[in-house]
């Protein structure tokens, strides 16, 4: 008697015996003597008694084949039997029409979902098979009914779920000091601690690469500045010794001479330990020069994971006021503005300036002139990006300017926006921490669901009502997550869970990591509130006031409901905005197929990114700060205000500054500036002509524009999905 059946993708599930019952009326009533209700007891009996008592759907199936045909309807048995094949037929025709696809290096929603990966390369060939046959076993056998069902009907998605059975975690901010003065093991290797700048540099872009295959998000250092200045004066004093042994002197008295600034000056008219002392921070300047330029180079040019992608990395920098410090973070700037190669902006790492009151900001700041260069450079190459330290929700009660780790208590920003900083089950820091895993839900869909009910307040109501389901089945979806997750071994991540993650340091090969991944964050994402609220008002948030309020409204509601969530289920749930790239298309997609076109909402192949205004609302800079501002004290997730600019910014640093002020004046935690940099595909020149055709270094006309896609820079708009080139399209500069 049957009574276990293997299906096919290797569950083990209790026999089910409706299931034969349905299957041979299907088959009947296809027939023109149709179904018989008799028979189609009789039948399932029999392959009931006859069967095993374990058994896989295929060989029930036969048993199902054999019976119908030595019944009297044989007429049955042929209906069945062409439906069983077409079955078949159809399950290995969508899988090869997904591999064709990527075998022949189309351009399309799936080679196209991530911008910085080239999904042609065999690499990425590899990573692309894997994940779109991961995902479907993930559907099948790890989701909870209601989360299976919410994500086939387009009411919620997860992200990076073809990572999901290897129990990975998103992100994280790497505590670079422990590596530096400890070592790692990564592999079959091993790194000594570091004891000058370019070890040091080399260590940060391997420790980054190590991690990055270890996990399925994003990799950052939160205080570079911070934890490379030590070696740069273990360099300045390597540059002393070296003196020693040429001119046969001791320099000792010189090793830890105070020096004001590292800058490099000409030697004529200096003598004695005057001259010894400046020719070793010339020295000093130029290796530290090298080791940043390098560390940019390489977070370019090495690939991790599988799919020819490099690191997808972040470093935070700007409020180390020591000499050494400001000598790291002037010459990463330095070397960010001359490019890489033949001159080309660098894509990765995304630079990240802190600004802060009283250390880089006001003119009688210590770093003030940094932050002045920082926005020199961002004029020129996109990057840095800026948090803002003085925001409301960016302060930390312990922060101390005397405080020699003071960026322990400052908050880091990853990627394109990704924030860990809140922390009910350890410290209150960014360092040592990262997200665990995030779903987003589409409010779009929510809306447009009750945008036929006539009267407003009813509409709303049931639109909350709506959007609470959907909040507890992305909470409980998280949660069965980490439930899986956590049951990892410490093994499985050797970087991570020996030096990276905060409290690894307990942790055995064989511990799981349930003890320690509870400081991450769960987040609940959002996309489309624009077309959310044209779809509940007639108006999105930019352009009206009652939306920008019932917009606060839904956020807020989110944001509360992230806060029980951490109560019920004892974890750190934020509110995200999310940055959706291959979501923005695949949401609005399925949404028109079912609900048709509808003005404002699904008349355009993307929905806006998160809370932003729409790319093609014209209004000023301050206009749209004042707009997206109250979401970011609510999205304690990850954040990001982009402003588009005009003309060449090269040589108007300004134009940078202002924005930044706005940061300053609306309470915004992360903002980036975007600006026209056209870039010849064939020698890499670059520049800000307005609709520029023929290089005028190389006369090629094969010109692209550098283009930030949610928060990252990507090296050609060649990889971008239909979605995201619809919105570039459509993006208009806020004047």
């Amino acid at each position: 008697m049957i009574q276990i059946v293997v299906k096919r993708d290797g569950r083990v599930v209790g026999f089910n015996e409706e299931k034969i019952k349905a299957a041979i009326r299907k088959a009947m009533l296809q027939t023109e003597k149709g179904e018989d209700e008799s028979l189609i007891q009789k039948i399932t009996d029999r392959i009931v008694m006859k069967g095993n008592e374990r058994m896989t759907v295929e060989e029930i199936q036969d048993l199902v084949e054999i019976e119908l045909m030595g019944s009297p309807r044989k007429e049955v048995a042929k209906k069945y039997i062409a439906y069983r094949d077409q079955r078949s037929i159809a399950r290995r025709a969508h899988t090869r029409d997904i591999f064709l696809s990527i075998i022949e290096a189309k351009s399309n929603d799936i080679t196209r979902e991530n911008a910085n990966m080239n999904a042609d390369s065999p690499a990425g060939m590899m990573m692309k098979f894997a994940s779109e046959t991961t995902k479907p076993f993930v559907d099948d056998y790890l989701l909870a009914p209601e989360v299976k069902d919410a994500v086939k009907h387009n009411y919620i998605h997860i992200h990076d779920k073809d990572y999901y059975p290897t129990k990975s975690l998103t992100c994280i901010q790497h505590p670079l000091d422990r590596i530096l003065k400890y070592g790692f093991v990564a592999g079959h290797g091993e790194s000594r601690p570091a004891k000058r700048i370019e070890t040091a540099s080399i260590i940060a872009c391997i420790s980054l690469e190590t991690a990055q295959n270890e996990m399925h998000g994003g990799q950052a250092i939160p205080a570079f500045d911070f934890y490379l200045a030590p070696y740069v004066r273990s360099s300045f004093i390597e540059e002393l010794k070296n003196l020693e042994e040429l001119y046969g002197e001791s320099y000792e008295h010189l090793y830890y001479a105070k020096i004001d600034d590292y800058i490099k000056r000409d030697l004529e008219n200096l003598d004695g330990d005057n001259r010894v002392l400046q020719f070793a921070i010339n020295r000093t300047v130029a290796r530290v020069h090298q080791a940043m330029e390098a560390f940019i180079h390489n977070m370019n040019t090495i690939h991790s994971r599988g799919g020819n992608q490099v690191v997808f990395s972040s470093i935070n920098y700007g409020t180390d006021t020591s000499a050494e410090g400001r000598c790291i973070i002037r010459e990463l700037l330095n070397s960010t503005y001359r490019g890489v190669g033949n001159g080309a902006t660098a894509i990765f790492p995304i630079q990240i300036w802190k600004k802060k009151r009283g250390v880089s900001y006001l003119p009688t700041d210590r770093n003030y002139d940094l932050y002045q260069l920082s926005c020199k450079v961002a004029a020129r190459r996109f990057f840095p990006n800026f948090v803002n330290l003085d925001a409301s929700f960016n302060q930390h009660e312990k922060w101390d300017e005397n405080d020699p780790e003071r960026y322990k208590y400052e908050v880091a920003t990853m990627g394109c926006r990704t924030r860990v900083f809140e922390n009910r089950y350890g410290e209150k820091t960014s360092v040592g921490r990262g997200n665990l895993s995030f779903t987003t839900i589409n409010i779009v869909k929510l809306a447009i669901e009750v945008m036929n009910v006539q009267d407003k307040e009813e509409r709303i109501v049931m639109f909350f009502k709506k959007l609470d389901q959907m909040l507890d089945i992305a909470a409980k979806q998280l949660c069965d997550r980490f439930e899986f997750q956590k049951t990892a071994y410490a093994k499985q991540f050797p970087l991570l869970m020996s030096r990276l993650w905060n409290g690894c340091e307990n942790l055995k090969p064989n511990d799981t990591i349930e003890s320690v991944i509870n400081q991450g964050t769960l987040g609940i994402g959002f996309i489309g509130l624009a077309e959310c609220l044209i779809a509940l008002t007639g108006h999105h948030h930019g352009e009206d006031e009652d939306s920008q309020k019932l917009g606060i409204r839904i956020v807020s509601h989110m944001r509360s409901r992230a806060n029980e969530f951490c109560e019920k289920f004892q974890h750190n749930f934020s509110i995200l905005a999310t940055p959706a790239e291959g979501l923005s298309g695949r949401f609005t997609a399925r949404d028109k197929k079912t609900f048709g076109v509808i003005a404002g909402v699904t008349d355009k192949e993307y929905y806006t990114n998160s809370n932003h205004v729409p790319v093609y609302y014209h209004c000023s800079p301050q206009h749209k700060a004042k707009i997206e501002s109250p979401y970011h004290k609510l999205t304690g997730g990850g954040h990001i205000f982009y402003v588009e600019i005009d003309g060449d910014a090269t040589h108007n640093p300004d134009a940078i500054a202002n924005i930044v002020d706005l940061m300053d004046k609306y309470d915004i935690g992360y903002c980036s500036v975007n600006h026209n940099r056209n870039r010849c595909m064939d020698c890499g020149y670059e520049d800000a002509t307005d609709n520029l055709t023929e290089c005028p270094k190389c006369g090629s006309h094969n010109i692209d524009k550098l283009q930030r896609i949610t928060g990252y820079l990507v090296g050609t708009t060649d990889r971008w999905n239909k979605a995201k080139l619809a919105e570039l399209r459509d993006r208009v500069v806020h004047k």
